[in-house]
């Protein structure tokens, strides 16, 4: 999971070209994902691992980091 999601940020989403990516690495900190970006990466997300993000999930503590997002994702969906 941590490999496609960091290949889609690098690949997709990285303002910038980026070698590689931290699993606690701030995505919007460090300016790799701007606001729009993290729009994609949720419906990536949603695709890619047949989930459905709440809106009142779409926060910093959930989407800080790919470590943040794997655990995020790990959780039983309700």
């Amino acid at each position: 999971m941590n490999e496609k999601i960091i290949t889609y940020i690098k690949d997709e989403l990285s303002i910038e070209f980026i070698e590689s990516i931290d699993m606690d690495e701030d995505l919007l900190g460090n300016g790799i994902v701007d606001s729009l970006g993290m729009m994609k990466l949720v419906v990536f997300l949603e695709n890619e691992f047949q989930v459905t993000i709440n809106p009142e999930d779409m926060t910093v503590e959930n989407f800080n980091s790919v470590r943040s997002i794997s655990t995020y994702l790990s959780k039983p969906q309700i």
